[in-house]
């Protein structure tokens, strides 16, 4: 019985150990954070996609599969834009941008207004690409 519980032990642990987890590199700005997250930690995220993926890139330059919405980073809280995003401020929204610039000024102006669970891609679309993944043009 003890070698039974013991292997069950080591197959949770060894289970456990090659999953890795989501985490990001917090970001302080005014009003609260946001995270940062590599395009590894995103491509397995969107596996099981449960957050709002937004690109703020202007000028259109491509999307990563999955995109839920183009919103340029510089009017992301305008009226017209903010109808947009979810109501619920607890929500996670993930954004990106060509490089991460962009998107790190659309996530500042999002925690800004109160969103909570902000995510951006570091390196963006860049990074994407150079991590070996593909862009939808």
């Amino acid at each position: 019985m003890k070698k039974l519980i013991l292997i069950l032990l080591a197959a949770i642990v060894l289970t456990a150990c090659q999953s890795k987890p989501v985490m990001g590199e917090s970001v302080t700005v005014a009003g609260g954070s946001y995270q940062n997250t590599t395009p590894d930690e995103l491509k397995t995220r969107l596996k099981d996609k449960d957050f709002v993926f937004i690109n703020v890139h202007i000028p259109f330059a491509g999307n990563i599969a999955n995109t839920d919405l183009s919103i340029p980073y510089d009017q992301i809280t305008e009226s017209s834009y903010l109808s947009q995003l979810p109501a619920d401020k607890n929500a996670q929204i993930v954004l990106y941008c060509q490089s991460g610039r962009m998107s790190a000024i659309a996530a500042e102006a999002l925690v800004k207004l109160g969103y909570t669970d902000i995510w951006n891609l570091e390196g963006g679309m860049l990074g994407w690409e150079a991590a070996g993944y593909e862009l939808q043009k």
